[in-house]
């Protein structure tokens, strides 16, 4: 017997207790830069330095957080289900609670690739500067999708979405497309659960929603307790 497919789609509130700044104040800027300046094509070919330096600053403080209980209680879902995780986030947060299933969406922080052949990626801890280099001579660059460029696994994403049997949606708006549509995939009756302190949606929008209004932490943790006792 197959065991049931668990869905879970996390954004930045998933890890934002575990102490990851979001970077983006009321303003709408990054580290007091507008969004287009450090995560944009455009603003990497005007001032590679700042953009690689920002990254820089995202990667050393990855490394100083660890995965919160929300993570840890997620990785524990795979004891019973078969859990696959689609996260907005480019932490490696949800890896190093122990689930085994993560698609990034938006990239990872820990990896970079080359400016001239996107399939040359690098796992990558370290400062990324100006002369760090592919062997063709290419200089390597974050393995972030900014804005304006595709997003490669999101029909991946799509597709998984299609399979839930549950899905849980956790610390993001679902208003940043395309990650928003993939709540779309799901058939209608699947049961959605819904954690957020503040949540943008409302039970009435989607049939079986359930809106948790609680932080990651607080809320992750009993919905799994609830999903190990309800489901076989």
């Amino acid at each position: 017997m197959s065991k049931p497919k668990i869905v879970v789609l996390t954004g930045a509130g998933m890890s934002a207790e575990s102490g990851l700044s979001t970077f983006r104040d009321a303003n709408g800027l990054w580290e007091g830069h507008d969004v287009m300046e450090v995560a944009s094509p455009q603003g990497f070919a005007r001032n590679p330095e700042l953009v690689l330096e920002f990254y820089n600053q995202r990667r050393r403080q990855l490394l100083q957080v660890s995965p919160n209980q929300g993570h840890l209680a997620l990785a524990q879902l795979e004891n019973r289900f078969d859990v696959s995780i689609v996260t907005q986030n480019v932490d490696n947060l949800h890896e190093q609670a122990g689930s085994s299933h993560v698609v990034h969406l938006h990239g990872e922080l820990f990896k970079v690739r080359s400016t001239k052949d996107e399939n040359h990626v690098l796992e990558w801890k370290e400062d990324l500067v100006l002369g760090d280099l592919d062997p063709h001579g290419h200089q390597l660059r974050p393995h972030i999708v900014w804005f304006g460029e595709m997003v490669p696994l999101l029909q991946t994403a799509a597709e998984i979405t299609q399979q839930a049997d549950v899905l849980i949606i956790i610390g993001t708006s679902m208003q940043v497309y395309p990650a928003a549509s993939l709540i779309h995939y799901t058939d209608g009756q699947t049961p959605i659960y819904f954690i957020d302190p503040k949540p943008t949606v409302r039970a009435s929008d989607f049939g079986n929603l359930t809106i948790i209004p609680k932080t990651a932490v607080e809320g992750v943790p009993p919905l799994v307790e609830e999903l190990f006792s309800t489901w076989p």
